[in-house]
Formats: structure tokens, C-alpha cells, sequence
């Protein structure tokens, strides 16, 4: 058994590079695991500075100097974030709260419904098991209730926090932009000279992270958009809460588009029950969910992520329990990011040689 470990060791951790790579992730998972929470503002400040590096530079190709690119994209940043604070953000609670007050009657609707069922089909369906529904349905809503209170009672404590991140956060996204040339040569200053796996990994992992979170962002903000346009135009109510549903939903692939599909179709039922605005409504929003899967994406993904879907939803329900939003949103990257550690991992056969990649 211990030499059957040792020729493990041998072949897999024999390469000084490949063991502190190793180490590397080790230590970042600790990190990330233990003061995930308390670094949150850092991580979300590097996140956003490195959507925004495109276009300093971008900036930079057209003659602006590092710190003149790098104020104007930061003005455009505190720009759009206080248009979606002052006039996105209150509409959408506005209309949350507002579908919150009529979830009872929106209940109530759902129950009279589920009551002709019975009458309707006998053999199929009784009372007692509609009541049965019933009951079990509204246990959830108590639940979901109490969720709310519980959550509406800590409020003072999510604004103190929200407050933290408006102000650390930008400040923190400015220094990224400034000053992340001199970060990344300050850490690097301390790997050895010796990097060739360190190197591989990062050209390939450069090129699809940028591609991808930029891209994805982007998705998030056309399918929003376009969404809500639809929604607004056809008249359906809460169009701005749905509408970010949708684009939040463009995050998780195969799943997301799916399980959103129910609330928009519940609220446009209600609205309307079974007529024509009601499908004309579903066929829209078909077409705009066809071309984001058939034309949007293909357009923001140039750099195909080569990954198996199956291996794409592990990904995703593996780091979305761990990390959350940011771990379902960065799921395809970290999938990736293992992959390409994969293939540059150094090994050797049995007879001591080095395996070619």
C-alpha cells in the first residue's frame, strides 16, 4: 500500500512547480472558506476592476494616459452605479413589495383553480389529494413568510453592510485599476524564476476568464434589457423584477432559463389566465430565450469553453453550495480553471520519464 502511495507521490509531486501550484490552491481555498466572508469587498472590488480592465485598455490604445483612463472608466463605473441605485433598484423593490401583497390573493386564485380540477377529472385526481397540495403548499408559504420576517427584522444590520460595500468597495475597484500592474509584478516577485507550468495555466486560463465573465456580464445586461422592453411593451406587471429574473437566470446554464420560465409564466397567467396576450407573452419570451442561446451567445463567447455539460452542472451545484452567487457565476471559469491545471500538471511514467502534455 505505502509504495503503491510513494509511486503516487513520485509521478504526480515530483516537479517542485507542480507541488507549490499545489500549495497555492490549497492555501486559496482556506482563505476563500474561512474569511470568504470578511474579504467579500475585496473579492467583489477585484472582480469588478477586472470587468472594467478591457476598457482601460481600450482607453490606453487611443492615447489616454494609465491614470486618465483609468479615472474615466472609474467615473463610468460610480455613474452607472448610482443610476441603478437611485432609479433601477427602488423600482424593483417597489414592485417585490407590491407582489408580496398580492401573493395571498395570487394563493387564493391558485386554490379554486386546483379545486375544479376534480370535477373536471375524476378518475384522475380527488379532493383529498388537491387539499393535500394545498396544505403542503401552504407550509411553504408560512415558511417563506417567516423567512421574510426574520430577514425584514435583521434589516439594520443588511443596510450597515450594504452601506460598507457602496463605500469600500469602489475605492477598492479604483486601486485594482491604478495600481494592479503593480500587485500582479509584486506577487510574482515572490514565485520562482522556474514557471513553466504556472505560465501554461495562465495563458490558457487568460484569454477564456476574460471572454467568459465579460461575456456573461454582457448577456446579463442584453436579455435584462431586451426583457424588460418586451415585458413593458406587452403591459406585464412587475416587467423590471422579471426582467432581472431572466438575466440573472443566463448565469446558470441549462438550468437557469428553465426554472425562471415558471414565475414569468405564474404572474402572466394571472394577469391574464388562458388568452391571447398570455401566449403572445410565452412566444416572446421564447424568441428572446432562442436567439440569447442561438445568436447572443455564440456572438459574446468566441473562446469556446471545451467542457461536457454534465461536468458544467457538477460545477455549478458544487460551487454554488459552497460560494453562492459568485460561486454559480464563476462555476464555468473555476470548472475550466481545473481543467487547464489538469493538463499542465507535470508526470512521469513508471520509468522516471516525464509524460508529454
Amino acid at each position: 500500500m505505502f509504495k503503491v502511495f510513494n509511486s503516487w507521490i513520485e509521478r504526480y509531486f515530483s516537479d517542485e512547480e507542480a507541488l507549490l501550484l499545489f500549495v497555492f490552491l490549497i492555501a486559496a481555498l482556506v482563505i476563500v472558506l474561512t474569511l470568504g466572508a470578511m474579504l467579500a469587498p475585496v473579492f467583489a472590488g477585484i472582480v469588478i476592476a477586472f470587468l472594467m480592465q478591457g476598457l482601460v485598455t481600450k482607453c490606453k490604445r487611443w492615447g489616454l494616459g494609465h491614470n486618465l483612463a483609468v479615472t474615466l472608466v472609474f467615473l463610468a463605473f460610480v455613474g452607472v452605479l448610482a443610476a441603478l441605485m437611485l432609479f433601477v433598484i427602488p423600482q424593483i423593490w417597489r414592485q417585490a413589495a407590491n407582489l408580496l401583497n398580492e401573493l395571498p390573493g395570487m394563493f387564493h386564485q391558485g386554490q379554486e383553480l386546483l379545486l375544479l380540477l376534480p370535477q373536471q377529472y375524476p378518475d384522475l385526481i380527488s379532493e383529498g389529494q388537491v387539499r393535500s397540495w394545498i396544505g403542503q403548499a401552504t407550509n411553504e408559504a408560512g415558511k417563506l413568510g417567516q423567512t421574510v420576517l426574520s430577514y425584514s427584522l435583521s434589516s439594520i444590520t443588511n443596510l450597515i453592510a450594504v452601506l460598507i460595500y457602496l463605500i469600500l468597495v469602489p475605492i477598492l475597484v479604483f486601486f485594482f485599476l491604478k495600481d494592479g500592474g503593480l500587485i500582479v509584478r509584486w506577487w510574482t516577485s515572490f514565485l520562482p524564476e522556474r514557471r513553466r507550468m504556472l505560465s501554461q495555466v495562465g495563458s490558457e486560463m487568460d484569454t477564456q476568464i476574460a471572454n467568459y465573465v465579460r461575456g456573461k456580464v454582457v448577456e446579463i445586461l442584453v436579455v435584462g434589457v431586451a426583457t424588460y422592453i418586451c415585458f413593458l411593451l406587452l403591459g406585464l406587471n412587475y416587467a423590471a423584477l422579471l426582467a432581472l429574473l431572466v438575466g440573472l437566470s443566463v448565469v446558470i446554464p441549462y438550468i437557469g432559463a428553465a426554472v425562471v420560465t415558471i414565475p414569468v409564466a405564474m404572474i402572466a397567467f394571472f394577469q391574464w389566465g388562458w388568452t391571447n396576450e398570455f401566449f403572445i407573452l410565452m412566444l416572446a419570451y421564447g424568441i428572446i430565450q432562442a436567439l440569447d442561446g442561438n445568436v447572443l451567445v455564440p456572438l459574446l463567447f468566441s473562446e469556446a469553453v471545451n467542457l461536457h455539460p454534465i461536468a458544467i452542472i457538477v460545477a455549478v451545484l458544487v460551487f454554488g453550495g459552497v460560494w453562492g452567487f459568485w460561486g454559480v457565476f464563476f462555476a464555468i471559469p473555476l470548472a475550466t480553471l481545473i481543467k487547464a491545471v489538469m493538463n499542465a500538471w507535470p508526470r512521469k511514467d513508471r520509468g522516471g520519464e516525464e509524460v508529454a502534455q
